[in-house]
């Protein structure tokens, strides 16, 4: 059930979401902008050929400090922490002893301690589950007094380096603390688009005259969370809640790729996380997997949503779509959705079954549109 009006949260930028026009909706227990004026399809086309700003204040910040942190987060999940250098960034699973997934999220070595960005709408069981379980054995700092920003885009470097000179010297997943317009901030190469970009954690207080440094570049414009889900999707990436969640392991989910090889069996650190034998023999081996997370794109110019079933060519119900709509990028209705692994191949036909009317889909490599990040 959705928080009522009444009792959302409001981001530092709600004042001027409003001046800019913005729709609100809520999301994640907060007022949250959805489109401008410009629309959905303009501000996921701007982000395609320039720099979109995002208001995703709503995410979950905090620090894991002390000599033992990297150790005891890298408990929690089945990912390198401990090896992770000073400077980088890595993206993580929080897993139930099941091996479902809790929560993805990002984490960054400051050199002197951890610095985590998890979802808006599960930081709370976050947060309590990272102090539960690890809490005696480092600091579980949550930073509920900053905001968060996202600038994505092509030029989003050149624009964000004009106030920022430096900031063009990082490449992907890697980050540093800047001032940006004379306000402090930390922030890293990535994004939640495909394209170049930047995530600007800064205090509440600074996030307006943050905001609107950026939307005074004229490569820059504000963009909200419908064109953020379909730019996402085109790249391929995972929503918490449509495409994993507690239910899916990382390996049905297409994760294995943020699984280092000194996670898995034969590694030095092997093991040793929530589910791991299960996780690891899914790993060994995949053909046991029941189902698996695919890139669909439709043959038919009609629009695939969440939650619809997929058939075998043969009628059979064999899985459903997880994320779905059509994609302004390329005009093409794409989705993802998890089936039976013998329908995963790529090439593979199989139906959507669109208001009890099939529409022939076709199993496709992701991403539908191709990341730019930059990497050096």
């Amino acid at each position: 059930m959705s928080p009522s009006k009444d009792t959302l949260f409001k981001t530092p930028l709600h004042e001027l979401h409003a001046e800019l026009g913005a729709r609100m909706v809520p999301f994640a227990g907060y007022s949250m902008p959805v489109q401008y004026p410009a629309g959905l399809m303009a501000e996921h086309l701007h982000t395609r050929a320039a720099a979109g700003l995002f208001d995703v204040s709503h995410m979950g910040q905090l620090r894991l400090e002390g000599p033992g942190a990297a150790a005891a987060f890298e408990s929690l999940m089945p990912v390198d922490v401990i090896d992770l250098p000073a400077g980088k960034q890595r993206y993580g699973l929080l897993l139930n002893d099941a091996g479902g997934i809790i929560d993805d999220l990002m984490f960054f070595n400051t050199g002197d301690a951890l610095f985590v960005i998890v979802n808006g709408a599960c930081k709370a069981q976050d947060i309590a589950h990272i102090q539960q379980k690890i809490g005696d054995r480092c600091k579980v700092i949550p930073m509920p007094d900053h905001a968060l920003l996202a600038l994505q885009g092509p030029q989003a470097v050149s624009a964000l380096s004009r106030l920022s000179p430096g900031v063009e010297k990082l490449v992907f997943m890697t980050g540093g603390r800047f001032d940006v317009a004379g306000c402090d901030c930390f922030l890293t190469r990535s994004g939640y688009t495909g394209e170049d970009g930047f995530e600007i954690s800064v205090h509440a207080d600074q996030a307006d005259k943050l905001a609107r440094a950026l939307l005074a570049l004229p490569e820059v414009k504000p963009v909200g969370l419908g064109a953020r889900n379909s730019l996402r999707l085109e790249a391929g990436l995972c929503l918490y809640g449509n495409d994993i969640d507690t239910t899916t392991t990382p390996i049905e989910a297409s994760l294995s790729w943020a699984i280092q090889k000194v996670r898995r069996t034969g590694g030095a650190r092997a093991g040793g996380f929530p589910g791991s034998e299960k996780i690891l023999a899914q790993l060994s081996d995949p053909g046991a997997l029941s189902r698996k997370r695919v890139g669909l794109m439709a043959l038919e110019r009609v629009p695939v949503r969440d939650h619809t079933t997929l058939h075998a060519m043969t009628g059979e119900a064999i899985g459903q779509v997880s994320s779905g709509l059509l994609g302004p990028s390329i005009n093409q209705p794409v989705a993802m959705g998890y089936v039976g692994p013998e329908f995963a191949t790529i090439g593979t036909q199989i139906n959507a079954m669109v208001r009890g009317k099939p529409v022939l889909m076709q199993v496709t490599a992701l991403p539908f549109v191709a990341h730019h990040y930059f990497r050096g």
